[in-house]
């Protein structure tokens, strides 16, 4: 049974300005929908204002609640900040947290939008305007549900907004594997970074994820993971630099969930990237990876 989170808010309007295309977030659903894969959606709450200023600077949560984001800010974003954008933000954010309720409960969930790996602590940026792994994780350890998180990131695109509202804890550790060359250009430090060569492959690519993955929850010893399954290192990708093939990204999303649920720990996934002329065929890329990853969830006992 894949559980997945999903609100009508995550489809927003979309912006007069900017290239973001919002429309693969009703379409993932349809596509699971039509899967026959077996499945039970959950709607979120929308994230309460603490939770969000607990990680980003308190101004910038009060700019985009009024959805008066300076013009340098909603740049870097890469869209303005209308209302409706607020509300989506607020519900997928709440949807990363309800999904890693749902995870401590059945092993493994999937929220159908966020993994916004690049908002900082004040301000959006790369298509991010908050950051749901960061808030998440943090709240989960301030009411007790985890002591130590790990969050995975295998979007093509380093989760350096990730690796800098997280930098200094003890308590979370961030691990990226991403395209080199890709955006950003400037890098942050995870505690794991491995920055992959153009045109990488599957074979190459898993190479990487059994040397480090394995090694970080074995060294680290969470007891809870995040999972941003960007599904941008498909060759076809429209933003990507790698080479991974249907096949690859299957493979990827079922070792990912193996080394966690073997380990006894819950895993959530947030969708991430995915670009591409065809909104369908990217739609139906992350649809595949989370059927994938609740079908390698269960091989293993709930929690």
């Amino acid at each position: 049974m894949l559980h997945v989170v999903h609100h009508p808010d995550y489809m927003a309007p979309r912006p007069e300005r900017g290239t973001f295309k919002f429309d693969k977030y009703f379409l993932v659903m349809e596509e699971l929908r039509a899967s026959g894969a077996p499945m039970t959606e959950h709607a979120p709450d929308p994230c309460p204002r603490e939770w969000l200023e607990a990680v980003h600077d308190p101004e910038y949560v009060d700019e985009v609640f009024r959805a008066q984001v300076p013009h340098a800010k909603e740049r870097r974003i890469g869209f303005p900040v209308t209302e409706a954008i607020r509300d989506r933000v607020r519900h997928t954010n709440g949807g990363t947290w309800l999904a890693a309720q749902l995870a401590m409960q059945h092993g493994y969930a999937a929220n159908s939008a966020a993994g916004s790996h690049h908002a900082l602590a004040e301000t959006g940026a790369g298509y991010c305007v908050f950051n749901d792994l960061a808030v998440a994780s943090n709240r989960l350890i301030a009411q007790g549900d985890a002591r130590r998180i790990a969050i995975i990131d295998l979007d093509v695109h380093q989760g350096d907004g990730t690796a800098s509202l997280t930098a200094g804890r003890e308590d979370i550790v961030t691990l990226s594997v991403h395209a080199e060359k890709n955006f950003p250009v400037r890098k942050a430090r995870s505690n794991v970074d491995i920055g992959l060569p153009d045109g990488t492959t599957d074979a190459a690519y898993m190479a990487v994820l059994e040397k480090y993955i394995p090694a970080l929850l074995e060294g680290f010893k969470p007891d809870f993971v995040f999972y941003q399954a960007g599904v941008d290192p498909h060759g076809d990708d429209k933003l990507g630099r790698l080479a991974l093939s249907d096949e690859g990204l299957i493979a990827r999303d079922r070792f990912v969930v193996q080394e966690a649920r073997k380990r006894g720990l819950a895993i959530a996934s947030a969708l991430g990237g995915g670009y591409g002329t065809d909104q369908r065929e990217v739609a139906a890329r992350h649809a595949r990876s989370m059927i994938a990853m609740s079908q390698e969830n269960a091989k293993f006992k709930t929690p």
